[in-house]
């Protein structure tokens, strides 16, 4: 089986051609190749697909073997992959996934083969469940944020202080889990970073603190636009690198941002 590896800002997957024929046990096939020590190592794998309704079908499998619905940085990768294996010529792509069909743009002078190529993605229309929101975690202790769903589920927790280590691993996990959240949550830790700027690290549902979480970068911005820290258009920095955020005049999210070729190479099984 051959694959490729990918990551969009450091949020990195094995990607697989699978229009032909998707491999057996897939759950189990995402667990063993993102293993970091004895498989390939990654947040996850991400198979590509025929569609009867879009250019391609992309299907995510998060580390733990539980299957996505949505991975923003995921989808600017695999826009990259079918360009530049030459399985479409088309800079403007219709991709469907479980959260519905997206829109992706890619640089109209981007070349096959590009190390790293910049693609634009219309996400659509976020939901806001609630801008401000408490839970209590097992612990005791209490997390604010706002529930958005980006067609996956987050919930954005912005805070005065430095993002810790503290906030990210201790919090993140029990909140991932919360009864308030029974199909699990994205968990986002934001803060201020200047004019329309924002800091950014995210404990991500099925694979655990990420390097980049495209969708968290998309309702981070989202819920500082709502909350009026920041205007439309929001620089993300997270710990993989920078994603730019705009809400445009038809209220649709738009994320732009590198999708990045690390290597190539086949698994016998």
């Amino acid at each position: 089986m051959k694959f490729t590896k990918m990551h969009g800002c450091g949020n990195d997957y094995v990607y697989i051609d699978c229009r032909n024929e998707l491999p057996e046990n897939v759950a189990d096939l995402a667990v063993r190749l993102s293993d970091r020590h004895k498989g390939i190592g990654g947040d996850g794998i991400i198979l590509i697909c025929s569609s009867d309704k879009a250019d391609f079908l992309m299907r995510i499998f998060n580390a733990d073997g539980s299957e996505g619905r949505m991975c923003g940085n995921g989808i600017r990768c695999v826009a990259k992959f079918v360009f530049d294996k030459g399985l479409t010529d088309k800079h403007h792509l219709e991709i469907d996934t479980l959260s519905g069909v997206k829109i992706i743009d890619i640089d109209p002078d981007a070349k096959p083969g590009d190390a790293e190529t910049w693609v634009t993605v219309d996400m659509g229309k976020p939901e806001i469940e609630t801008t401000e929101e408490t839970i209590e975690l097992p612990d005791g202790s209490r997390l604010s944020g706002s529930v958005i769903s980006m067609g996956n589920p987050h919930f954005v927790c912005y805070a005065d202080e430095p993002l810790t280590d503290e906030m990210v691993l201790g919090k993140g996990p029990m909140a991932e889990k919360h009864d308030r959240f029974p199909d699990r949550s994205n968990i986002e830790f934001a803060r201020l970073a200047g004019n329309d700027e924002v800091e950014m690290r995210v404990w991500e549902r099925g694979s655990g603190e990420t390097m980049a979480c495209g969708t968290g970068a998309c309702a981070t911005a989202v819920a500082a636009i709502a909350k009026g820290l920041t205007g439309c258009d929001v620089t993300v920095h997270l710990r993989g690198g920078d994603l730019r955020i705009s809400l445009d005049d038809r209220g649709h999210v738009l994320m732009t941002g590198p999708a990045t070729t690390v290597f190539h190479g086949e698994v016998n099984d």
